[in-house]
């Protein structure tokens, strides 16, 4: 039997016994050695922080099965699979469970070179990978990153990675801030938005930024995004906020003809998918292009789920990457 975390309700934790079964056509068992919280998501959902009628209340239904970046080894292959192995380590989009049944075109092989815990970014490098690319970034151009949490954390890598000019993180938290530092930013701003513009303003020679990715998803900070952007510049949201009807827009965006931009997980195009942005995001790690040592900040035995969540609610300023080992 396998075990797995459940959400049983508003702040309601559990840790459960169930059966994943035996991988049919197509599928394979995977043995999860670790999995990331997703600390923005899942606290969204575990302590209902968005509002009725919103798509964050119709997804979200008791009892729920949170995480999506699973790390493991194929243990079984189901009839027709020739992709995979025994053996072979993989990520996949699965919960924070012991094991998973999955389709195998669902699994994506870790090269070596690249440890458990480094290949657990895959998930959330792969949301951050889809605000790089509705920024359209331009050699040379500058870009604000708002929050550096681990979606801000993906995004200033995968920036970094791109050749973006003059990258700049606001966060209020320093600590967070030197894994930005790490990851390729050029400044750091250890203030909220709003109190950050003066130094935007000074860092760009009063230009402001080409691009601002919001990765907060939090409603007051989208329209305070506006202010650190230059005339005609562009505004990507990759947060996705449970208070949308609060969501404003300001003067800026009209006096500025600004551009907004929504990315999410889900904007798959044939030709920047899952597949592509892993493989991507793989290569990059191992040519010392993008950083993923070190983002690890927190470990977890899966048994000790309650602490883990209690940590990510009671001490985001400490926290990156928070892990369960299983």
């Amino acid at each position: 039997m396998g075990k797995r975390i459940v959400f049983n309700g508003k702040g309601k934790i559990g840790f459960e016994k169930f059966d994943a079964g035996k991988p049919g056509e197509g599928k394979v068992l995977v043995k999860t050695t670790c999995s990331l919280m997703s600390t923005g998501t899942e606290n969204i959902v575990l302590n209902r922080l968005f509002d009725p009628g919103t798509g964050w209340d119709n997804w979200v239904k008791y009892p729920f099965y949170p995480g999506y970046a699973a790390v493991g080894v194929v243990k079984e292959l189901g009839k027709d699979v020739k992709t995979l192995k025994k053996g072979d380590r993989i990520v996949c989009r699965s919960g924070h469970a012991s094991e998973h049944v999955v389709a195998a075109d669902g699994c994506f092989s870790i090269p070596k070179g690249i440890s458990d815990e480094e290949a657990s970014w895959f998930a959330l490098a792969k949301i951050a990978a889809m605000g790089a690319r509705s920024a359209n970034y331009k050699l040379g151009e500058t870009l604000v990153v708002v929050g550096a949490g681990p979606i801000g954390q993906m995004t200033v890598r995968w920036a970094a990675a791109a050749g973006v000019g003059k990258i700049i993180c606001v966060d209020p938290f320093a600590m967070r801030l030197k894994h930005a530092l790490k990851g390729g930013a050029d400044f750091v701003i250890a203030k909220g938005i709003t109190e950050a513009i003066p130094e935007i303003s000074k860092l760009t020679d009063g230009n402001m930024a080409d691009i601002v990715i919001d990765s907060t998803g939090h409603h007051m900070v989208f329209p305070e995004c506006f202010k650190a952007a230059k005339k005609y510049g562009r505004i990507v949201i990759l947060g996705d906020t449970g208070s949308p009807s609060k969501q404003c827009l300001s003067h800026d965006v009209m006096n500025k003809g600004l551009t907004i931009v929504a990315a999410h997980d889900c904007h798959e195009t044939p030709d920047w998918d899952s597949k592509k942005i892993i493989s991507l995001l793989f290569n990059l790690a191992l040519k010392g292009r993008f950083s993923l040592k070190g983002m690890i900040t927190h470990k977890f035995k899966a048994e000790e789920y309650q602490k883990a969540y209690d940590t990510a609610n009671t001490k985001r300023n400490e926290t990156i990457g928070i892990l369960f080992k299983w």
